[in-house]
């Protein structure tokens, strides 16, 4: 059996009772942190609280040789864990594919992710969301301005009338300078927001900072403004509001500080 877990958004204890429950239950546990991570706990925080070995894989690990993984499922009990909602925003649905066709059972515990808090804490209702995009480092896609895809998706959404969630870059175990096994590097709130304002408009934007988190914080303002701001430790995203119903403009009044002559554009 291989189960793929969500840890949810925030710490050890973000995941839910049928996650944990499964997770202790495991005969050998795997994790990756590459696609995102719980930023108020470590691996050993999680091997503390639930009293179990967690193997960390890299990308590479994952998903060129994930063999291990499928060794311990076909041989016995094995968790997979990923931050966030495990089949979300990941390439693990390969994975689970290559254990099916070994004839290895699957299951997912899912978690609470990034884009269902975002709309929770902002006001902004779920399905009036459209598709989500990235924000690469410029580094990383070899620019110094925003990617066109980016611009692309935020445009399409907004001819909709529908909010997009922009997810900010993470780098793990790579940087400007190339790989480094110790190098973490999470895009900020004011980074993106300077970025957004040269690179598209300088438009009502909303930053969500620590999801999930006891000290989680939610702003909005206008992408130039933002990036004059700072928003503390990581992680972060965006909102780019699209038509607001009239619950969602208050909503970003009361919950995000949004100047009211910005939700009545």
């Amino acid at each position: 059996m291989l189960t793929f877990i969500g840890l949810g958004l925030y710490d050890e204890r973000s995941v839910t009772v049928e996650g944990r429950e499964a997770l202790r239950e495991a005969d050998r546990v795997f994790a990756e942190f590459y696609t995102s991570r719980l930023v108020g706990a470590d691996v050993d925080d999680l091997e503390a609280h639930h009293g179990v070995d967690v193997e960390v894989r890299d990308r590479e690990g994952v998903e060129r040789d994930p063999e291990p993984i499928l060794d311990a499922a076909e041989s016995g009990d094995a968790a997979f864990l990923t931050a966030g909602d495990t089949m979300i925003s990941t390439t693990h649905t390969d994975l689970r594919l290559r254990a099916e066709e070994r004839g290895i059972d699957t299951r997912v515990i899912h978690g609470v992710t990034a884009q269902s808090a975002a709309s929770s804490l902002t006001g902004l209702q779920n399905y009036r969301f459209g598709k989500a995009t990235t924000l690469p480092f410029p580094y990383a896609h070899g620019g110094d301005d925003v990617p066109a895809s980016v611009v692309e998706t935020i445009e399409a959404n907004r001819e909709r009338g529908l909010h997009t969630v922009v997810y900010l870059d993470i780098k793990v175990g790579t940087g400007p300078t190339g790989p480094g096994p110790d190098h973490e590097e999470y895009m900020t709130a004011d980074v993106a927001a300077d970025l957004l304002a040269e690179g598209w408009r300088d438009e009502l934007a909303v930053v969500v900072a620590r999801a999930g988190s006891p000290d989680a914080l939610v702003t909005a303002d206008r992408l130039s403004a933002l990036a004059e701001r700072e928003f503390g430790d990581p992680l972060h995203l965006l909102v780019i509001p699209g038509d607001l119903h009239h619950v969602e403009a208050d909503a970003l009044v009361g919950l995000a500080d949004a100047p009211e002559t910005l939700v009545g554009e």
